[in-house]
């Protein structure tokens, strides 16, 4: 077999194996790949030989996954937390690169050492945020789309050090010139990517939308040409992919095209995690334990503290900022570039690339947990953080306010929406945590609840005891099992609460854990949605017309969901 051929089989079986019992015993499975990366670099099973052709799938997936998540940023994302990322994100690289700087003087560093050991801390992992979001299906959420926000100031941050520290290894120095032609680079290429995203892609992708293929080569001709284009101005692949997708944001198209990229992604992202895993095993750590000790302690506490004060004094609620300081509690892959460039500039030594390294695996394995778990650890932590809220705080779109309604509806996307606008709007409470959602089902008339319902701050204005029917519409089985505890416990302790509750289920395997746990209703869209249509099909006595009402009502439907766009295809 080629040798190639053989590496990327092997590293596939590993990761393929490990990420499995991660899955088994529950785990993220980032760690899993990066535990594949440190067996394959023990073991010797991953030629250098080949390494070219990996770093190269490597920065595919990471392409791919940034241009997911400029897909799902469109311009009223960028409207709501655009303003609230650029803040935080410039407050926590300010607060960190000082604290930092100043342990790492107190550890005897000198001052260029400490200062690259304190860049190195500032920045968190876009790539692996991003990957365990969207295990999470937590993009949606304010606390996600600040994040993200926050994480790509992060990013642009990181490109202007290492654009500067890339003159000075060309022999061109430091230029104040330089800095503003970078940042005014970004700006143009921002505009652009938004005015093609509005006036130019819309005409094209409108026009190829019938043909699922064409749909699926004209993205990645998209996103491999702005990669292309932002890499001759001097940009990382990361900025180039997200900036394709945040073009394409607006599109009609978006949700086929994302359904199609994930694939891929999936597939090179795996080799990003392995080759950063087998990394650990050729650094050295002698007599950095305690150092890396503190560093990694500062980077997983520190960090998400910062974010918590930053936050609370803007007014969010302590739950947002918790969860959003989580998110940077790691270190990011622009560390490690950083910290190899520094030493090939002879700024720094060997040791001091160790130890930004072994910091770099540790937080982001810890972090890893961090996230996945990060509502169970919030709901024992949040007595403890009314510190850092304000009396009066609260996030955009939650008023302060107790509601009354026969009908709550957790989760509006697609299938919620569909429900909510067969509802009488006036019965109707509905409660999601994207505030794109509320902000358009508020302007349609219903009454809306920003937050997530397993925040106990949500739960309560939600006011369940007035409730004959309590839909949820998530289809992930942890959060539909909390709430069910939730209501059920409720419902024992308010004999008055008698509300029917109905859930939505992935799989049959799902449903069945929802009903022994004594959910009233489990919603399988397969199942209902074919019993529906043979329920008005029978009614309508095999007529044609009643299958022409329906196309007229669902076209109605979905003008209303999409906009005149979604009508070009049809």
């Amino acid at each position: 077999m080629n040798s190639g051929l053989f590496d990327l089989a092997t590293i596939i079986l590993i990761a393929t194996a490990l990420g499995i019992a991660a899955r088994v015993l529950k785990q993220p499975t980032v760690l899993a790949y990066l535990i594949a990366g440190a067996v394959i670099g023990y073991f010797g099973l991953f030629h250098l030989d080949n390494k070219a052709t990996f770093q190269m799938f490597s920065d595919l997936g990471i392409m791919f996954l940034l241009f997911l998540v400029g897909m799902e940023i469109n311009y009223t994302s960028l409207r709501l937390v655009g303003k609230v990322s650029l803040i935080i994100g410039l407050g926590q690289i300010i607060f960190t690169f000082a604290i930092g700087w100043l342990i790492a003087l107190l550890f005897g560093f000198s001052q260029l050492p400490a200062a690259y050991i304190a860049i190195a801390l500032t920045f968190s992992s876009t790539i692996i945020v991003v990957k365990l979001l969207s295990e999470k299906r937590d993009l949606h959420s304010l606390y996600g789309k600040i994040s993200i926000g926050m994480l790509l100031v992060q990013d642009f941050v990181a490109i202007l050090i290492l654009v500067l520290l890339t003159g000075i290894q060309m022999g061109d120095g430091f230029s104040w010139a330089g800095v503003m032609f970078t940042v005014l680079k970004g700006v143009v290429l921002f505009a652009l990517m938004l005015w093609l995203g509005r006036k130019v892609l819309p005409l094209i992708f409108d026009r190829i939308a019938r043909s699922q293929e064409l749909l699926f080569l004209t993205s990645l001709a998209w996103a491999f040409l702005v990669v292309a284009l932002v890499d001759r101005v001097g940009f990382s692949l990361e900025i180039g992919g997200f900036l394709a997708g945040i073009a394409l944001a607006n599109s009609s198209e978006h949700f086929e095209i994302a359904s199609k990229i994930k694939s891929l992604r999936d597939f090179f992202i795996v080799i990003f995690f392995v080759i950063l895993g087998s990394s650990i095993i050729f650094s050295s750590f002698d007599g950095l334990s305690f150092p890396i000790l503190i560093f990694s302690l500062f980077v997983l506490i520190g960090n998400p503290l910062i974010i918590l004060v930053l936050m609370g004094v803007m007014g969010y609620r302590r739950r947002t900022a918790f969860l959003c300081g989580l998110t940077v509690a790691q270190i990011s892959e622009f560390s490690l570039v950083l910290a190899a460039l520094g030493l090939k500039l002879g700024h720094i030594a060997e040791p001091i690339v160790a130890l930004i390294t072994a910091v770099g695996v540790i937080t982001i394995t810890l972090s890893s947990y961090l996230i996945t778990y990060s509502n169970e650890i919030f709901r024992i932590f949040s007595p403890y953080l009314r510190i850092f809220e304000k009396k009066n705080a609260k996030d955009d779109h939650v008023p302060d306010m107790e509601y009354r309604k026969p009908i709550v509806l957790i989760g509006c996307h697609r299938t919620g929406q569909s429900i909510a606008f067969n509802l009488p709007k006036q019965d109707v409470l509905i409660v999601d945590a994207d505030p794109e959602i509320i902000q358009q089902m508020k302007q349609d008339g219903y009454a809306v609840l920003f937050g997530d319902i397993t925040d106990s701050e949500v739960f309560e204005k939600a006011n369940f005891a007035d409730s004959k029917l309590i839909i949820s519409t998530s289809p992930d089985l942890e959060d539909n099992l909390f709430i069910l505890s939730e209501l059920n416990k409720f419902k024992n302790n308010n004999s008055e609460a008698k509300a029917k509750i109905v859930l939505r289920a992935e799989d049959e395997k799902e449903a069945k854990i929802l009903y022994d746990n004594s959910a009233d209703y489990v919603l399988l869209p397969h199942f209902t949605s074919g019993r529906y249509l043979g329920k008005i099909l029978e009614e309508g006595n095999n007529d044609g017309k009643i299958l022409e009402t329906l196309r007229d009502r669902d076209l109605s439907l979905m003008q209303k969901l999409h906009g005149e766009n979604a009508m070009h295809k049809i």
